[in-house]
């Protein structure tokens, strides 16, 4: 788990019910993460939270316990998330509790047949995990009441709101009981999501373990400025130098499929994952993923906040992001769980500004490397703006050369 509270912090006294402390113990979960360790005995007490905390910090479990231990009385709960990867994981984590408990879950996202969803639905679920937007499918088609709700979730909020959600999510919050329990998690705090507390939660307690929009710990951050016809060479070079699995971010869908087959070419065992794929071919990228059938997996930003895998030793940005948040939550997919990991952006000579941007949310400077077969390049000069210099990136890159890593 990542950043440890202290190694003899346990889950004992956080208000956990002996079964549930057990069922722990037979996981191998042994001591709480700081989100853990404060969000889950305000939550045990039925208190609002606002939960901010980096990725791979261990948020879901953080309100699993709560819930479940809540449910064992009466009642549901309704978890939405943003995205189909993001819901199906969440249910991984509720499912190694919940069914010991006699409460059974069901997944409410795109891509399954409804008549599927509605078969689930029969069986009484206690936890509901959707995305809003089939979730308002079936509100629409009246095949499911939130009229027993007690605890709702809003996990990645921020992630939901920049997909264009909110309508959806206030749509849904109407067919929820005014009288429940409000958690909202979430990696950054816009103001939309402050919004969100502001109006729809009660006196919410807010919890911060890490400043909004910083990046996880143990991840060593590298950036190369590369024209843009280099970038496939300077690629083919990182993926034979780094053996472990990838994940790659590439800016469009297209762009995407492109650089897949472009890796195919190379040799390399690789996946693509996107909105344009169905359900099922993604699940089966990500799953091979996790398996090592793919070593590498090639994901646009709807993969950003869906990707749960522990070990993934390299995050490459092929593009930078369109937001600079999206960049913490790309790189937060490696150096999870108190693993090490390296993320490595490419940079084109245009885009020094990007890179402010980014550097600024992070409050840190992203080390510049130059590649020895490649050309050294740098950042032009943009007007009304100022870049780095090629000497400024040749200081940089001193410290922490290519070479000296190899």
């Amino acid at each position: 788990m990542t950043k440890k509270a202290r190694t003899n912090v346990s889950f004992d006294g956080l208000g956990i019910a002996p079964k549930t402390l057990e069922v722990l113990d037979r996981l191998k979960f042994t001591h709480p993460t700081p989100i853990q360790y404060k969000a889950i005995p305000i939550a045990i007490n039925g208190t609002d939270i606002i939960g901010v905390a980096q990725t791979g910090t261990g948020k879901t479990l953080a309100f699993a316990i709560p819930v479940i231990q809540r449910l064992a009385r009466k009642g549901q709960c309704l978890v939405l998330v943003p995205t189909r990867e993001l819901a199906l994981q969440v249910n991984e984590t509720f499912q190694k509790i919940a069914p010991l408990f006699g409460i059974k879950t069901v997944v409410i996202i795109g891509g399954v047949p409804i008549r599927t969803q509605l078969n689930a639905l029969k069986k009484n679920p206690r936890i509901i995990i959707a995305t809003p937007g089939r979730l308002v499918d079936h509100i629409k088609q009246r095949t499911m009441r939130l009229n027993e709700v007690e605890v709702l979730i809003l996990d990645e909020a921020d992630r939901m709101l920049d997909m264009g959600f909110k309508p959806d999510i206030e749509r849904i919050l109407k067919f929820v009981p005014k009288k429940r329990q409000t958690m909202l998690f979430s990696a950054t705090i816009p103001g939309e999501v402050v919004s969100i507390g502001a109006t729809h939660m009660k006196l919410p307690v807010h919890i911060e373990v890490a400043p909004s929009g910083t990046a996880a710990e143990r991840i060593i951050q590298e950036l190369f400025i590369v024209k843009k016809e280099t970038k496939k060479e300077l690629l083919a070079k990182l993926l034979n130098q780094y053996r472990g699995s990838v994940l790659l971010f590439s800016r469009t869908k297209r762009g995407a499929s492109k650089t897949r087959r472009l890796i195919k070419a190379m040799g390399h065992n690789v996946a693509e994952i996107h909105s344009d794929r169905t359900l099922g071919q993604r699940r089966e990228a990500l799953e091979g993923f996790k398996t090592g059938k793919y070593r590498i997996l090639v994901a646009t930003d709807i993969a950003a906040r869906g990707i749960d895998v522990i070990g993934i030793e390299t995050v490459i940005n092929y593009d930078l992001p369109d937001d600079a948040e999206n960049y913490v939550h790309r790189i937060g997919r490696t150096g999870r769980a108190g693993h090490k990991g390296r993320a490595i952006s490419f940079a084109t000579p245009e885009q020094g500004k990007d890179i402010r941007n980014i550097e600024n949310l992070i409050k840190a400077a992203l080390p510049i490397l130059a590649h020895p077969e490649l050309p050294r390049e740098k950042f032009i000069t943009l007007r009304g703006s100022q870049s780095r210099t090629r000497g400024s990136a040749k200081k940089r890159s001193k410290s922490s050369s290519f070479r000296k890593r190899k």
